[in-house]
């Protein structure tokens, strides 16, 4: 088990928790914490080793994309770099719905 840890800037604030994907078979998990630090910060751990390259430009491009303050934690079952960034983008829809929306 490969545990890696990122962390960025960011200044954008998200109100909500999210918890989106399962852990399985080529999947994976994510969840978001708010925090009301000046920073992401992106917890993974993966059984697939010698992906840190891969793993740090998605990261990367996520938080380029959507600059929130936030503890990510990932959970990875050998998900592709594709599935990584839609679970990302679901997790960062439902942090910032409005908790109203139905």
């Amino acid at each position: 088990m490969e545990k890696l840890v990122y962390s960025f800037p960011a200044s954008k604030t998200i109100e909500r928790p999210a918890h989106v994907g399962v852990v399985g078979s080529g999947d994976l998990e994510v969840l978001v914490q708010p925090s009301n630090q000046n920073e992401t910060v992106v917890e993974i751990r993966t059984g697939i080793t010698g992906f840190q390259d891969t793993w740090k430009k998605v990261i990367e491009r996520f938080v380029s994309q959507h600059n929130i303050a936030a503890f990510i934690t990932i959970n990875d079952f050998g998900a592709t770099p594709g599935v990584v960034s839609i679970r990302l983008a679901q997790a960062v829809e439902v942090s910032l719905n409005d908790t109203n929306d139905n």
